[in-house]
């Protein structure tokens, strides 16, 4: 099954061009589903040292399933399951062999509504260290956070940014999403590309034109679990009682966007949302908001 899994692998970023992380989420879950097998024994080939898995039933599934709900959250067993149903797929698109997983229905997710700051507290996270010595390290911060809020990027896509995507005269980012391999040009704001500008000027190593136009103060590209922790000191600097990520500004973009009135189509656009559904789960925390307005204001509510 090991051998398979990486065939499967191999041919999920070739057919499907799956994300590098969606490709190594689906490897990872399938090891997973194989070592639980292997550590209960099951469907083990005859000489007992490697999963079989034209033996692996419906029933195998689901008790490794149900297993994975003892300790995981519903969303990811469900990917679990999506992975082992891709794979399945895949070995009866090959040879005609049976799928075990089809009849498999997923685990209902809990709608989790997205967090979000107010505008007020999004204000102090963006002007956090105001009037401190401005540096390189500073700067740099201030057009991250900036940025993902202004256009509602993925963390992964803001560190993907290179120079040559920021076009100052439009006011336009194009956006290379390593999801589903599906471009856009999303707009950017006058302050988010003054800050920019800033931290552009002050790079400790000049920016090249097809350069990273976040990177660490040695030039290299900055990663996402950098600019996650730089996001989580800015918030401590701003006294926010709230936590925030940077796929939270992402939410608070879209929130924003929707109470001022923007259509749900332009934000699904400006995301990069394949569905509209998953860009309408916004329209619960703006009606929520308004509910507890409601609630607070109205004397007879």
């Amino acid at each position: 099954m090991q051998a398979e899994i990486e065939s499967f692998a191999a041919a999920l970023g070739k057919a499907a061009r799956a994300a590098d992380n969606t490709v190594a989420s689906y490897r990872r879950d399938l090891r997973d589903f194989r070592d639980f097998l292997l550590a209960r024994r099951i469907a083990l080939t005859p000489d007992g040292d490697e999963v079989a898995p034209a033996e692996v039933t419906a029933e195998h599934i689901r008790s490794y399933l149900s297993d994975a709900m003892k300790g995981l959250s519903r969303a990811t067993v469900q990917r679990r399951l999506f992975a082992i149903k891709a794979y399945f797929r895949w070995r009866e698109s090959m040879d005609g062999a049976s799928n075990p997983a089809r009849a498999l229905r997923s685990p209902r997710a809990q709608r989790r509504l997205p967090a979000i700051l107010p505008r007020h507290d999004l204000l102090r996270l963006i002007e956090a260290g105001e009037g401190e010595t401005s540096t390189p390290a500073t700067l740099r911060d201030r057009a991250i956070v900036e940025t993902l809020y202004s256009s509602g990027l993925r963390v992964s896509e803001l560190v993907g940014l290179n120079w040559r995507d920021i076009d100052d005269e439009v006011g336009m980012v194009l956006v290379r999403s390593g999801k589903g391999n599906k471009d856009r040009m999303v707009p950017i704001g006058e302050p988010a590309l003054d800050a920019l500008k800033a931290w552009k000027r002050a790079m400790p190593v000049a920016a090249e034109l097809d350069g990273p136009a976040i990177t660490n103060l040695r030039g290299g590209r900055l990663t996402t679990r950098a600019v996650e922790n730089i996001l989580a000191a800015r918030i401590v600097r701003a006294g926010l009682s709230s936590a925030i990520t940077p796929h939270g500004l992402r939410h608070c973009f879209a929130t924003h966007m929707l109470d001022a009135g923007a259509d749900l189509r332009s934000i699904q656009e400006m995301l990069g949302h394949a569905s509209l559904a998953t860009t309408q789960r916004y329209t619960h925390v703006s009606v929520n908001r308004l509910k507890e307005v409601y609630r607070r204001a109205h004397p007879r509510a």
